[in-house]
């Protein structure tokens, strides 16, 4: 199972990989959303937990390890706000996601030959 943590501490945001889920709670453990989205397509032949972050602003960028893609979610976790990056973009197996608001740079780990991309 993945998490992250939002800046101020308000929302914790995790993976149920079993239900290809994405599940939002508050700072008292609430549940606040459940979220799926075919592009959540975590079930994978290792047990590789999806990578979740929350940039410095508060964007909630989760990977899409089957579908190829990195996803931005509102900070509630109820809906897809936008396709962040695709297999178009050279993305494959997306495992790992991190934004630098200090170089402006997406780096994403990929699980097919151990590629990292910036």
């Amino acid at each position: 199972m993945a998490c992250a943590v939002s800046p101020d501490g308000d929302r914790i945001y995790m993976a149920n990989t079993i239900s290809n889920q994405l599940v939002t709670l508050s700072r008292d453990g609430t549940v606040i959303s459940t979220f799926t989205d075919p592009a959540l397509g975590w079930r994978y032949m290792y047990d590789v937990p999806p990578g979740l972050h929350v940039t410095d602003a508060g964007q909630v960028l989760v990977c899409g390890v089957r579908s190829h893609t990195i996803i931005q979610v509102d900070r509630d976790g109820r809906q897809r706000l936008a396709e962040v990056v695709t297999e178009k973009d050279g993305v494959t197996y997306p495992i790992s996601v991190y934004y630098s608001k200090h170089t402006g740079s997406l780096i994403v780990g990929m699980d097919c030959d151990v590629e990292i991309s910036v």
